[in-house]
């Protein structure tokens, strides 16, 4: 199997939560591999100084902000990524929250932010993406950032809902891969499974000094790499579901 980007270059990439940890490393080694990519997330500001950062790269990059768990917004961005850079070949769905907190004693504005973003806002993503594709007989690819929480439950608890909201995310990208089948599309879709990384996700959820307690933990940049793999495969080939765990973790 013969591994290369070559084919995405200048091609525009969609990534979600593209202003923090997984996301920022997936915008800088699709950037570095010549594309063209729009990032989707709340903090403007943290895009705009990606954008700095990244100019006179071998691709380019380009903020829009977005909150993912309001459909209208994403509706809005896709519409104008079509307009202003051109159709859609990659989407990574990488925006995602967690809180700390639980089912018998949970917040339920907090249960439904998590499958609003994670779920939802996946979906229409999706959707959206697909929809530019097919208009302009693209085969592309869509990649969910999905969690080792989508294939077995963590064995700690406070995860509340988000164990739940990625195990739909492992079975919307079979249901995703039998409906392309079944449409005879070339369009692939991808799920990466992350065990624990050292991102800001912890802090911002509650989990303070989580990362730092000893147990090992991956760097957003092996996810990154992750997402640059199962792009470079050939078109025959599809990685359907990846999970990544640092050396030495538990279940």
């Amino acid at each position: 199997m013969v591994l290369s980007m070559e084919k995405w270059k200048g091609k525009i990439a969609v990534v979600t939560g593209a202003s923090a940890g997984i996301g920022v490393a997936i915008v800088e080694h699709l950037v570095d591999h010549g594309l063209k990519v729009i990032g989707l997330a709340r903090r403007k500001e943290r895009l705009t100084d990606l954008e700095k950062r990244l100019s006179g790269k071998a691709g380019s990059f380009h903020g829009l902000k977005v909150d993912i768990g309001v459909s209208d917004e994403v509706i809005a961005a896709f519409e104008k990524i079509e307009k202003d850079f051109g159709p859609v070949h990659i989407l990574v769905n990488n925006a995602g929250v967690v809180y700390n907190t639980t089912i018998m004693d949970g917040n339920i504005e907090q249960w439904k932010s998590i499958f609003d973003i994670n779920v939802i806002g996946l979906c229409v993503a999706t959707k959206l993406a697909i929809a530019s594709m097919r208009k302009h007989n693209i085969d592309g690819h869509i990649v969910h950032i999905n969690s080792t929480s989508g294939h077995r439950i963590p064995v700690f608890l406070g995860t509340n809902v988000y164990p739940a909201s990625k195990h739909a995310v492992t079975a919307l990208t079979e249901c995703l891969r039998l409906e392309l089948v079944d449409a005879k599309s070339k369009i692939k879709v991808s799920s990466v499974s992350p065990g624990p990384t050292d991102t800001e996700i912890f802090e911002v959820s509650g989990w303070h000094g989580l990362t730092t307690r000893g147990s090992p933990f991956l760097k957003p940049e092996d996810i990154a790499d992750a997402v640059v793999f199962v792009l470079s495969t050939p078109p025959h080939v599809q990685v359907h579901d990846m999970i990544v765990k640092p050396v030495g973790a538990g279940p």
